[in-house]
């Protein structure tokens, strides 16, 4: 495969975005969709806080039309999934798992973090119609409805309070008898008169009517019990998508990569990284996308040097 300047590995807003400002500084640029062509958007049902979209659009739409974009803006796209990557010299080698072999002299990871999720009956088949990992993109279709979150950590009691914006009664349930949560969080939590907190519980199954989120069946110390409820919010955490980069990049204990404060430049040079892969706390399209464009410009100044 022929060498280019910019390869980027990853399709969400972060990896379109950089690859649409890479391709129009002039930089011969490709791009390989990974696993899920498009990213998490892919099963979100409606967007209504991207800028720049009056009516709500729908997750597929809008990473269709940032495909299209790119695609207009001269970046190669190939569906493929990076399998290894050897950032010893530069240019850098990618391999995926079609075989193909990628090499460039800059490098952006784009690949994500995805939501860790319980595993339980009915948690894959209400994806998007009723249950959820993310408060911020999916609350507000919830206004005074019920809904349950599930974990016990900050992010969990972070987006517990944040429902309550919109939701009528938010239901945290927890496995242990306390929480992991910052002190000061679960103060707030314990005082919104909105939030109802269930100790010791287990979430065994999400059940429906075939469309929608419908209730809850528990395992409580009483014994099973099923909970009426609109939504349910997992908010047991995010894995980053780094393992192929152990031992080559600087990663927190989290596996997310660390990049400089000021830029997108990762520990080593020539490689920078964009979006929800080294992004924590935000985990959003609008900031994964600024990211990406970040990504680009670091990427284009550093094959200028």
């Amino acid at each position: 495969m022929t060498k280019v300047d910019i390869l980027i590995m990853g399709s969400g807003p972060a990896g379109y975005t950089a690859s649409i400002y890479a391709a129009r500084a002039g930089r011969s640029t490709r791009l390989i969709t990974g696993p899920q062509p498009g990213g998490q958007l892919m099963i979100t049902s409606s967007i209504e806080n991207y800028p720049g979209f009056v009516d709500p659009i729908s997750g597929p739409s809008l990473m269709d039309q940032m495909r299209q974009q790119a695609e207009k803006a001269g970046v190669e796209i190939m569906n493929d999934v990076t399998a290894s990557v050897d950032l010893s010299s530069n240019p850098f080698v990618c391999v995926g798992e079609s075989g193909t072999t990628h090499r460039c002299n800059a490098l952006i990871i784009a690949v994500g973090a995805c939501a860790k999720w319980l595993g339980i009956p009915g948690e894959t088949r209400y994806r998007g119609s009723g249950v959820s990992a993310c408060a911020t993109c999916d609350g507000f279709f919830f206004r005074q409805k019920d809904v349950a979150v599930i974990g016990g950590g900050n992010v969990a009691v972070e987006e517990a309070i944040y429902l309550t914006n919109f939701a009528k009664k938010v239901v945290l349930i927890h496995r242990r008898n306390e929480l992991r949560a910052e002190k000061i969080m679960q103060i707030r939590l314990m005082k919104n008169p909105k939030i109802e907190v269930l100790w010791n519980t287990k979430t065994m199954d999400i059940l429906g009517d075939g469309v929608k989120v419908t209730s809850l069946l528990l395992s409580t110390p009483d014994g099973e019990v099923e909970r009426p409820i609109d939504g349910v919010f997992v908010a047991i955490g995010h894995r980053p998508a780094t393992s192929i980069f152990d031992g080559q990049l600087e990663m927190d204990k989290n596996g997310y990569i660390v990049t400089d404060k000021t830029s997108s430049c990762t520990s080593s040079p020539g490689v920078f990284a964009a979006g929800d892969v080294c992004d924590p706390v935000y985990r959003q399209a609008i900031v994964s996308a600024g990211h990406g464009c970040m990504a680009a410009r670091d990427a284009d100044w550093f094959l200028s040097q």
